[in-house]
């Protein structure tokens, strides 16, 4: 099993993409199939498709982390997002970080937060696109190593804290 995480973009347009790989019979196999049959109020997880009728490969689940709000926050979700999503498992699989076989013998589980104050399509779809490529190469590379763990935990911070002591904006 892999894990892997990337947060992308900036302002309320940015993408938050965690990501779980593993073999379609094994723990990863069970627990995509366990999400897509156990749908929660506001979190409906499905299959993530490049095209209607053609889902990218290997077999992705998008897990929506935050209830869809409004129309327009449901549109970017499961338009933009999804499509990002989509387009970032395909260009992981064309660039090489994973192999063609995985295609075939893996699944992924696509944890996607969409900030309901999203409002442009086209960069929720990049972000989430670029957001997706890195949250797998994260995973096949074991990033984040102990040296970038024990650089980064001395300025702690994030897309909405920008930590310790820092000034924030209101």
């Amino acid at each position: 099993m892999l894990i892997g995480e990337s947060f992308q973009g900036s302002g309320p347009d940015v993408a938050h993409v965690n990501t779980v790989l593993g073999p379609r019979l094994g723990p990863v196999g069970t627990a995509w199939a366990t999400a897509l049959a156990t749908p929660s109020q506001g979190h409906a997880p499905f299959v993530v498709c490049l095209q209607p009728g053609t889902a990218v490969k290997p077999f992705t689940l998008f897990v929506t982390k935050s209830a869809p709000e409004t129309a327009a926050h449901r549109t970017l979700t499961w338009g933009a997002a999804q499509a990002g999503v989509a387009a970032g498992v395909a260009d992981a699989v064309s660039e090489g970080v994973l192999a063609p076989e995985q295609c075939e013998d893996d699944v992924v589980i696509a944890a996607v937060w969409v900030n309901p104050d999203a409002a442009d399509a086209d960069a929720v779809y990049e972000n989430n696109r670029v957001a997706t490529l890195e949250a797998l190469r994260n995973s096949v590379q074991g990033l984040p190593g102990a040296d970038q763990q024990a650089a980064a935990r001395r300025q702690v911070s994030n897309g909405f804290y920008p930590g310790p002591g820092a000034p924030t904006t209101e």
